[in-house]
């Protein structure tokens, strides 16, 4: 009669078998992608600040010819510093709306200066900019399809309950807001 007691457990045993290694293999793929999303913003990141450090010289550059224009270089030095201390994806795309309006008035006043605009350090300045907007879009592109796969696996069963048993939350995208879907105008 032993023996066929331990056939029935057989059965039970394999389906908890089958549980545990779908269990496993849910939480390994939010870990996977929850790692995905701190590499992609990590390159955002990278992006931000360098367009950041960038803006010093392209702010001097313009000084020099502009020094009247005092208003536009404090908001274009406030909004950089507060895109280099936002947290969150949420914090770094409100600042970084604020510094592409600022930056965008900022080489407006650059386009009065037709000697300005043909200074090569002005013209290096602007292409590095711009292959840095480039960068920033990539990279929030990259980002926001990582945290839309995060997302939907919290939303579908099964693996929606081992998310929230293991406590994974939705993330935030990185969001443009209209005033920064149109890129920063930069001419040559």
């Amino acid at each position: 009669m032993n023996g066929g007691g331990n056939f029935l457990y057989t059965p039970i045993l394999i389906v908890i078998g089958v549980l545990a290694f779908l269990l496993i293999g849910m939480y390994n793929s939010f870990a996977s992608l929850r790692v995905k999303m701190k590499e992609a913003w990590s390159q955002i990141d990278v992006q931000l600040k360098r367009r950041a450090d960038l803006i010093p010289n392209i702010v001097e550059t313009v000084k020099g010819y502009a020094s009247h224009e005092k208003e536009v270089f404090e908001n274009v030095t406030k909004a950089r510093s507060a895109l280099l201390s936002a947290k969150t994806p949420k914090e770094a795309g409100e600042a970084n709306v604020e510094l592409t309006g600022a930056l965008g008035r900022l080489l407006a006043i650059a386009e009065a200066y037709p000697e300005l605009r043909a200074q090569e350090g002005f013209v290096n300045l602007q292409k590095e900019l711009s292959d840095t907007e480039d960068k920033v879009a990539y990279s929030r592109q990259f980002y926001n399809s990582v945290v839309r796969q995060f997302n939907e696996k919290l939303a579908v069963f099964p693996s929606n309950i081992v998310g929230m048993v293991f406590g994974f939350k939705v993330e935030e995208f990185f969001e443009a807001e209209e005033a920064e879907r149109e890129n920063v105008k930069v001419k040559f």
